[in-house]
């Protein structure tokens, strides 16, 4: 490559980064700021402010009899397909959100079964976690540990993300150490993966292995916008798709989890579909459908109180348009008991507001 080349190379992953909105940007020359030492383009500045955030989790515990019906996710679990009376020891990766409270974002999955959590610090530190609370649903944890100078990453706002972003992933993948991978966002809004109940997942290209589980992806400013939960299409030759939770929506189940020690889901009591030719027929719908149907309202529920019906189509929420099937559950689900919710319905060719009020858990929410 020769030397122009490279100048115009390192010019347009100056402009990309510029673009990103990240904290390293280019000068005037074009070209990326310097590594103190070598004088070469690096992100190693922006690493050494945010690394030390993310930890190791490790767990001992005996595992249950069960077998993962979800084998080929990729997730890096490594708790997954064991059997009872067997002693298990795995490892994920968690990132610090609280240096004074020790506070700790991981998944669900990576301490699900264990017996001691200990989490090891990027300066090699060990410290015993105790388990604050989770949420299968969605594979959020927080743990908590009694440590000094710990490091804390600053949130960004996953609701403003865009495909194209530059991000990077750090965990601890194969026990061999912590570890950076960057790339882009590749996708947004992902519902359909199959892996949790509750998706929105971010999908990046940034490699993410079995142990990075729990560990954090980041933007070029530095601030946590989501975890890391699985990976799936890997190959020897190709590491697959990454995904991992907005973290908008990780601190919403966190304060719950904080709060309750658990997620308290509300209950609406219907059943949602995407519309399609049949469905559009069966409710004698008219004009063109796009947003998803009440197909049922249950009796007694929150629903029928406010005057839902089978037939209304949903097309906003809270004032907010609504994409499809999975992403009005995903928003139910994320309301809790109490909560007031808006609904913008489209009956009979009209639109109207209809107020529900979030009573109960979440037994009634469910779409096919």
């Amino acid at each position: 490559m020769t030397p122009r080349t490279m100048n115009r190379l390192l010019g347009a992953v100056a402009l990309g980064l510029a673009m990103a909105g990240g904290s390293i940007a280019a000068d005037a020359s074009g070209r990326l700021p310097a590594e103190p030492m070598t004088g070469m383009p690096s992100l190693a500045p922006l690493l050494s402010q945010i690394k030390a955030a993310v930890v190791t989790v490790s767990i001992t515990g005996r595992a249950a009899r069960e077998k993962n019906s979800r084998q080929g996710t990729g997730r890096a679990a490594n708790t997954r397909d064991l059997f009872a009376d067997r002693q298990i020891r795995a490892t994920g990766s968690g990132v610090v959100i609280d240096a004074d409270q020790g506070l700790i974002f991981t998944n669900n999955h990576v301490i699900n079964g264990a017996g001691d959590i200990i989490v090891v610090l990027a300066d090699g530190r060990e410290a015993p976690a105790t388990r604050v609370g989770s949420d299968p649903s969605t594979d959020v944890a927080v743990i908590r540990v009694q440590a000094e100078n710990l490091t804390a990453l600053p949130f960004g706002n996953s609701d403003a993300l865009e495909v194209g972003d530059f991000v990077l992933a750090i965990g601890n993948p194969y026990r061999i150490g912590q570890t950076v991978t960057s790339g882009i966002i590749s996708g947004l809004h992902r519902t359909n993966v199959g892996i949790e109940k509750y998706e929105d997942f971010i999908q990046t290209d940034a490699a993410i292995y079995p142990g990075n589980s729990g560990g954090a992806l980041v933007n070029l400013r530095g601030e946590l916008i989501g975890i890391n939960t699985a990976f799936i299409g890997a190959t020897n030759t190709n590491p697959g798709m990454g995904f991992a939770i907005p973290i908008n929506m990780v601190r919403f189940i966190a304060d719950q989890v904080l709060k309750y020690g658990e997620v308290r889901r509300g209950r609406l009591g219907l059943t949602l579909d995407d519309p399609t030719p049949t469905l559009i027929r069966s409710l004698k719908l008219s004009g063109s459908v796009t947003a998803p149907v009440i197909v049922k309202v249950e009796k007694g529920s929150a629903a029928e109180g406010a005057g839902l019906k089978a037939g209304d189509v949903v097309s906003e929420l809270a004032r907010i348009s609504v994409r499809d099937t999975s992403d009005l559950h995903n928003r139910i689900g994320l309301l809790s008991v109490g909560d007031i919710a808006d609904f913008t319905v489209v009956r009979n060719g009209e639109p109207m507001i209809i107020r529900a009020v979030i009573t109960d858990q979440e037994k009634s929410i469910r779409s096919r």
